[in-house]
């Protein structure tokens, strides 16, 4: 399953980390809590870990055409909510099985 993570450095990891998974829980499975969230997506599998000073983001799908678009779309995503602030993406994918 092609996948990738980025370590996303941010004081506010458990704002967006909440914000995101609010914002698709009316589309989307989604659980989470200040700490932990997953998003089942249509794309793939968004999985989130906060703590105080980063966000911790890792995305699989079954399509590995679809990686590059679900990376884009979560970051596109957070970025909106992180408008006061400017986040780095630098997704690395994980090495194929």
């Amino acid at each position: 399953m092609p996948s990738s993570h980025a370590d996303v450095a941010t004081e506010h990891a458990s704002h967006y980390l909440q914000q995101l998974c609010k914002h698709w829980a009316h589309k989307f499975p989604v659980e989470f809590d200040p700490t932990h969230g997953t998003i089942d997506l249509s794309l793939g599998r968004t999985t989130m870990d906060a703590d105080a000073s980063a966000l911790h983001i890792a995305v699989s799908t079954d399509e590995a055409g679809s990686l590059e678009r679900l990376e884009s779309v979560v970051a596109d995503h957070i970025k909106r909510f992180a408008f006061r602030e400017e986040l780095s993406f630098d997704w690395k994918r994980a090495p194929a099985a």
